[in-house]
């Protein structure tokens, strides 16, 4: 079985030999190249299962290496080398759709599972999520868009923010995208930051050393560290009080972390995906969300469709979840009569797939005769109907170009769009976007529009 080969591009002699020699002894082989253009050249002629580039070079960076082999060699991950506290520059590596990025001075622990978790990914036989695993039920436009979208960011580290309303399924979109990349194996740790007391905070997430307050009689792991190597899930992120957003923001930033009592820092291996049903620009804008740490998590943002826009779906959801009701009280599923499934096809469901099973569970226990019939579905009354939320926009999957950079020409082009319908009135725009004047200048500013 042929070696892993790797693609190391920096005009420093003396890291070039450091990382060969680090990577030789990880029984991998090494090309090297010194500039830009040695780099593409040695990319089109030879196969590589990763290219680890440094920001600088002679005759151009990382970021314009990243860039083309998005376009020319999109199934080779490309990880960056940046200066140490330049995350910027990282950000807009990912954004571009490097796998990850490792800071300078190089810390050759975490360069070597940087490495093994690219190479993994590249080495995969299982083409992502196991038949048996998780999966998300619909043949809708909208789902067909989402599970292209699991598909480029789980070849990712980058951080995704998922967002969409309650009962959208958005544990179950970072499940997929954890089990269909290189962390497979890796634990996949979910927190609800709403639902841990404020005071408890910092030591659920991070650990603490015994002795470090009253009640401390050991040390403890924090929830960061419990998912080292795999994935931590942060579910409801818009809930973190300021001061755990702070420190959620360093681990972000340097993936360090420090318990509580503990007088150093520890590196963690983890990939950060985060979900509310908030909208958190608008909180950044009204100050109870920190920018930065939105700059951070958000370097992908990815939405769930509610179920009233894939109302075409709920037949094969509503088989599949009383299949799954019914093996769990090994009964025979029942059939849905044609005015049940009209029924639940025509009622709009603010509280989603999840109410959709409350339903449904709740008519498997009135039904008799083996059918649901249209006087066992109850459902609540919905005083006016919902509005129809924004349907994603299919986003170009052929280009090769970064998830970040599509999302952001699609958010920048509605801007430019309303502020020529309104003459460039801010105040108007905002309006006619549905969004507040100080979260549409926030939004401006960060696009680069003005």
């Amino acid at each position: 079985m042929s070696k892993a080969s790797v693609l190391i591009v920096d005009d420093e002699p003396d890291l070039l030999e450091l990382v060969s020699l680090t990577l030789s002894r990880m029984n991998l082989a090494t090309h090297t190249a010194a500039d830009l253009g040695s780099a593409q050249r040695l990319l089109r002629t030879e196969p590589f299962d990763l290219c680890l580039t440094d920001m600088r070079l002679p005759d151009g960076d990382g970021l314009d290496l990243v860039a083309w082999i998005q376009e020319n060699r999109p199934q080779v991950p490309v990880a960056v080398i940046t200066a140490h506290g330049n995350v910027e520059s990282a950000v807009r590596a990912l954004k571009l759709g490097a796998f990850d990025f490792v800071s300078k001075p190089l810390d050759l622990g975490v360069l070597r599972k940087l490495v093994g978790s690219a190479i993994k990914l590249g080495t995969r036989g299982d083409g992502g999520a196991a038949a048996s695993g998780p999966r998300l039920i619909g043949r809708s436009q909208v789902m067909h868009q989402l599970r292209e979208m699991i598909a480029r960011v789980s070849r990712s580290q980058a951080p995704v923010h998922i967002y969409g309303e309650s009962g959208t399924g958005k544990e179950l979109v970072a499940r997929l995208i954890h089990e269909s990349g290189a962390r497979s194996e890796g634990p996949f740790v979910a927190v609800n930051c709403g639902a841990i007391p404020t005071e408890l905070m910092e030591s659920e997430l991070f650990g603490h050393k015994r002795g470090s307050f009253t009640g401390a009689v050991a040390d403890k792991k924090g929830l960061v560290q419990s998912a080292e190597g795999g994935t931590l899930f942060l579910d409801e992120v818009a809930d973190l009080p300021l001061h755990m957003q702070v420190k959620l923001l360093r681990v972000v930033q340097e993936k360090t972390v420090r318990p509580v009592g503990e007088a150093r820092e520890e590196t963690v291996d983890i990939r950060i995906l985060s979900a509310t049903h908030k909208n958190l620009a608008q909180l950044v804008a009204e100050g109870r969300f920190r920018e930065d740490l939105f700059y951070r998590i958000n370097v992908i943002e990815m939405r769930v469709p509610s179920l009233r826009e894939r109302s075409e779906d709920i037949p094969e959801l509503a088989e599949a979840i009383l299949a799954r009701l019914c093996q769990r009280m090994r009964i025979q599923p029942p059939t849905i009569s044609p005015e049940a499934l009209q029924a639940l096809v025509a009622y709009p469901f603010p509280g989603n797939v999840r109410e959709l099973e409350n339903v449904l569970e709740r008519a498997l226990t009135l039904c008799s005769g083996g059918v649901i019939t249209a006087e066992n579905i109850k459902l609540r009354a919905v005083a006016r109907p919902l509005p129809e939320a924004p349907r994603p926009v299919a986003l170009d999957t052929t280009s090769g170009g970064g998830l970040g950079n599509q999302l952001e020409d699609i958010e920048r082009a509605a801007i430019v769009k309303a502020l020529e319908q309104t003459r460039y009135n801010k105040t108007a725009a905002a309006k006619l976007l549905g969004m507040t004047f100080r979260a549409l200048r926030y939004r401006i500013k960060k696009l680069g529009i003005e």
